[in-house]
């Protein structure tokens, strides 16, 4: 299988700041829009699109469209900006980045921070903290202050590279889910029963798009779309890894945020024996996705998550095997096929 490699990029490049998703939205409702029999978004700005199939349930995947960003606090007399953190950071990962700040046009800047010239010795030795930083725009104040303004999203400036089997750049949480998404509803024949591929939002600051969604379409079975820790690096041993880049799709027994049905994660590994799918087990102590989310919503629906192993994540370099992504989309798309082949019945 050959992967859209342009359409990924445009989707990772796209900002996409939690509670302003719509240009992700535009691309995605493009591709998808011939392939569904109904789409909608929701007041919260989730992407509904139902393929319908020839069972009686309903089955609901997600994969979230939002990328962690900032959101400006402050603009200084000189032009320096002040922010917040939409989402989790690493503050050392900021140093010398760029960042573009969507305001009445969008504007480049850098991250600043002070010159380690003129740290103390116990400033060079202490871990970087999100207040150390600042927004510089190379220009005056009161220019900078005619075009953005407090309350204004900051997304980070990265174009996407293939490295080897891989890709690199920033947003591929989540980006590569709806990537995923995208070309199981290209790829799917009819599901075993209705199938609602929903793209949400403000999952990076809690769930948010996930849970409404939810509850809205009271899913009797739902499948989490999100990225998990590749931690297959020099600095971990084996049994800190999480996973490994390039050994199979992750399928998830539990993260902070839910524990998954043992039913559905049965099923999984059943579908992925049958299809030669290669696969790996995640189990991420830290972190939550929009799996808990469908768990804990409506009625509650029986849940599994297909986790892509990503390295470096949170940062402008997170990286995806190019084989771990086809390996998501084929189980993705087997499942949703072949979902009333299996007894759910608690025994």
């Amino acid at each position: 299988m050959s992967l859209n490699t342009e359409l990924l990029r445009k989707l990772c490049i796209t900002p996409g700041a939690p509670g302003d998703e719509e240009k992700i939205r535009q691309i995605v409702r493009s591709e998808i829009e011939s392939l569904v029999d109904k789409i909608e978004v929701d007041n919260m700005g989730n992407l509904i699109a139902l393929k319908k199939g020839s069972g009686d349930k309903k089955v609901m995947a997600a994969a979230h469209m939002d990328e962690i960003s900032f959101i400006i606090t402050h603009i200084d007399k000189d032009g320096y900006a002040r922010f917040h953190t939409l989402g989790g950071f690493d503050p050392k990962t900021l140093t010398s980045q760029r960042v573009i700040v969507h305001g009445k046009q969008d504007l480049i800047g850098v991250m600043g921070s002070k010159p380690i010239h003129l740290m103390t010795p116990e400033e060079r030795n202490k871990a970087p903290r999100i207040t150390d930083y600042f927004i510089d725009f190379g220009m005056k104040g009161d220019k900078v202050k005619e075009i953005i303004s407090v309350g204004d999203k900051v997304t980070r400036e990265r174009d996407m590279v293939e490295l080897g089997d891989t890709y690199c750049t920033k947003s591929l949480d989540n980006r590569i889910s709806v990537f995923i998404l995208i070309e199981t509803l290209k790829k799917i024949g009819t599901p075993a029963h209705d199938f609602y591929a929903v793209f949400t939002v403000q999952e990076e600051i809690g769930l948010r798009g996930a849970t409404t969604a939810t509850r809205y379409i009271n899913p009797d079975f739902g499948f989490g779309l999100d990225t998990t820790i590749a931690n297959d690096l020099p600095s971990a041993q084996d049994h800190e890894k999480v996973t490994s880049l390039g050994a199979g799709t992750a399928i998830k027994i539990m993260d902070s945020s839910v524990v998954t049905d043992s039913r559905m994660v049965k099923f999984m590994k059943g579908v992925a024996k049958r299809h030669d799918i290669t696969w790996q087990p995640e189990i991420l102590v830290g972190g939550g996705t929009d799996t808990g989310a469908m768990q804990r919503s409506g009625d509650g629906a029986i849940v599994g998550c297909i986790s892509i192993p990503t390295r470096h994540i949170h940062s402008v370099v997170e990286m995806c095997h190019k084989e771990d992504i086809i390996g998501s989309i084929e189980l993705l798309t087997r499942c949703v096929e072949e979902l009333d082949q299996f007894d759910y019945n608690w025994g």
